[in-house]
């Protein structure tokens, strides 16, 4: 078995165990998508990094461009509400809306999710860069900048890891301390040589990069939603 095989191995033995849900995420994922296989590892690390990130009240940050952005949206949708088990608030959750107006109804319908921003959606921002601002590229980074604290993570995705945009963002991420983690193509480019986590579809062509990037986002979403909301 290889080093990353036997990484799989300790960090099945040592962490998944305590949460099986997110393991059979993992067998799932396996079942359904073999030529993935060898991305299992660097999604077992996102997995625990992000685990630990929302643990400590910290927030993830996804940035793209084009089909990309459209991902980065995708990913916040399935993390920000239910997306395959109940999310819905506890007995406790529920008690603190009994008296207030429209308290009820929200009570029934509100639904557990996750602290995630997808850089880039704040058109104004993005306008007011292009305009003022000399340095072509920097909309994620001075974003990032203004918001993120030691302890997020920043989630570039770029099929060919040359996104000078989202580089930029990896950059000011690493100077403020964050976890930086990618989703590219087999070739990872510029992104995948600077960041800590590095998850590279095995395919060359942007479109076929893409659809492997679906599967592979849904199984993180999957794994997190099932290590906190999992068990009956």
């Amino acid at each position: 078995m290889d080093a990353d095989g036997q990484e799989i191995k300790q960090i099945v033995r040592d962490y998944l165990a305590e949460y099986p849900h997110v393991l059979q995420s993992v067998v799932s994922f396996l079942d359904r998508h073999r030529n993935l296989e060898k991305v299992v590892p660097d999604l077992l690390r996102l997995y625990i990094a992000t685990v630990k990130c929302f643990d400590g009240g910290h927030r993830l940050y996804i940035c793209g461009n084009g089909g990309s952005f459209a991902d980065a949206l995708h990913i916040s949708g399935e993390l920000m509400k239910a997306f395959v088990k109940m999310r819905g608030l506890t007995a406790e959750e529920r008690e603190k809306f009994a008296k207030l107006r429209y308290g009820k109804e929200l009570a029934d319908h509100l639904q557990h999710g996750f602290p995630v921003m997808v850089l880039g959606a704040n058109l104004s921002l993005l306008t007011a860069l292009e305009n003022d601002i000399p340095l072509r590229y920097i909309g994620f980074a001075q974003e990032l900048y203004a918001h993120a604290s030691p302890g997020d993570i920043l989630l570039g995705i770029s099929t060919s890891g040359n996104a000078r945009n989202v580089n930029y963002a990896v950059t000011v991420a690493r100077a403020k301390d964050l976890t930086t983690a990618c989703l590219t193509g087999e070739i990872g480019g510029e992104l995948a040589k600077n960041v800590d986590i590095a998850i590279k579809a095995p395919a060359f062509m942007t479109n076929e990069i893409q659809e492997l990037h679906l599967p592979i986002y849904h199984t993180y979403c999957e794994m997190i939603e099932a290590h906190y909301f999992g068990k009956p």
